[in-house]
């Protein structure tokens, strides 16, 4: 899949851009590199400490400030073929003043949004020199962000169906005798085979499965250990793969040593699957969270259910909308989120299933399908 979207999508994410910052009443937005400059050129530059942005004015031109040495680097992007003033500065100059002046003419209290990837080296001296307010631009284009084009859509399903494909190799690498870290190389080798790069690895084993976040270590396997493997990588135009499943050293038959995992497992699957079939168009996040908590509370294991159900998912592993308590965001066709629900029994055992959804007119459609049982 190619690594840019065909630049007429780039050129209506612009526009969209400019519209939604005028409804705000803004007179302008700014973005620092990362995903929200990637979404809307393609382009994933970076500058390290010098100022890079794309300063899109509510009327007129959008411009490209960045420093003259990496103009190059804009060739791997959209922006050659798109309406857009590359503006390059260089040492010496001021580029908080080149970008404020990009914006055009202002009023006496300007508002302005921000991109979440500036750094405050980079938002203090803007705001400074705005002398209005600033917002997040984000919030702005919560909207346009979250709910996936077409193009999106279609690059989320097939990175889903590629680390699908890991997936289905899995049992043959969890053999009693190697460790976390040996399963975690060869998963290496296996994400970079269907993915531009490797984003995270978790082989998490016996009682490191009760840790969500753990990577990989030296714990050697044992027939019977359960195993958490959660992994994840870069395809096509930087859409992100994420998916978890749950498997047994030797098998789904073998016997597990912990007294409560067969019973843990059921009611994981229960939750997982009953949070998918609640996904649509008109609930809230919350709501999705609520289903899975509530299967996995009702059976005793609330306390042990230590994280939020799910994240969304694009160009960036973790984005908006998040499927937590208290969102009452509500969902829309085109959102796309992962639901991963997990029980952890401290110092014991864990186990996760997760799968990518993305809200369609309707229902769900969920891009991983690998099966949610004991491997």
């Amino acid at each position: 899949m190619s690594s840019l979207f065909p630049t007429h999508t780039y050129a209506d994410r612009l526009a969209r851009a400019a519209a939604a910052a005028r409804t705000a009443d803004l007179d302008g937005l700014i973005f620092g590199t990362g995903a929200e400059l990637a979404y809307l050129t393609g382009s994933w530059i970076q500058t390290h400490e010098r100022l890079t942005a794309l300063v899109v004015p509510a009327n007129g031109r959008p411009t490209m400030l960045l420093p003259a040495v990496d103009r190059g680097d804009l060739a791997l992007s959209a922006i050659p073929e798109l309406d857009i003033e590359v503006r390059g500065w260089v040492d010496g100059e001021e580029p908080h003043r080149l970008a404020i002046a990009a914006l055009g003419s202002l009023p006496t209290a300007p508002v302005v949004g921000l991109g979440s990837a500036l750094t405050a080296d980079h938002v203090l001296p803007l705001q400074e020199l705005l002398h209005g307010k600033t917002v997040l631009a984000g919030q702005v284009l919560k909207e346009l962000f979250m709910r996936k084009d077409p193009g999106e859509i279609s690059a989320l399903r097939e990175a889903g169906a590629a680390i699908d494909r890991v997936h289905a190799m899995v049992p043959e690498l969890l053999v009693p005798g190697a460790t976390e870290a040996q399963v975690a190389a060869e998963l290496e080798r296996l994400i970079l085979q269907e993915h531009a790069s490797v984003d995270f690895i978790i082989v998490g084993s016996g009682p490191n499965g009760a840790n969500p976040h753990h990577s990989f270590s030296d714990r050697v396997l044992q027939l019977g250990d359960v195993v958490v493997v959660d992994i994840g990588g870069t395809f096509g135009p930087s859409y992100h793969s994420d998916c978890t499943r749950t498997y047994v050293v030797g098998g789904p038959d073998q016997p597990v040593s912990d007294p409560d995992f067969a019973r843990l497992y059921a009611v994981l699957e229960e939750a997982q699957a009953a949070a998918v079939r609640a996904v649509r168009p008109g609930v809230t996040a919350a709501s999705i969270d609520a289903v899975a908590r509530g299967i996995i509370s009702a059976h005793g294991f609330g306390d042990d259910f230590i994280h939020r159900t799910g994240h969304g998912i694009g160009l960036s592993t973790h984005e908006e909308p998040f499927i937590m308590a208290g969102n009452e965001l509500v969902l829309e066709p085109g959102m796309a989120f992962s639901v991963e629900p997990g029980i952890y029994l401290e110092g014991r055992v864990g186990a996760r299933i997760e799968d990518i959804v993305i809200v369609t007119e309707h229902g769900c459609e969920a891009v991983n399908n690998q099966p949610h049982g004991l491997q």
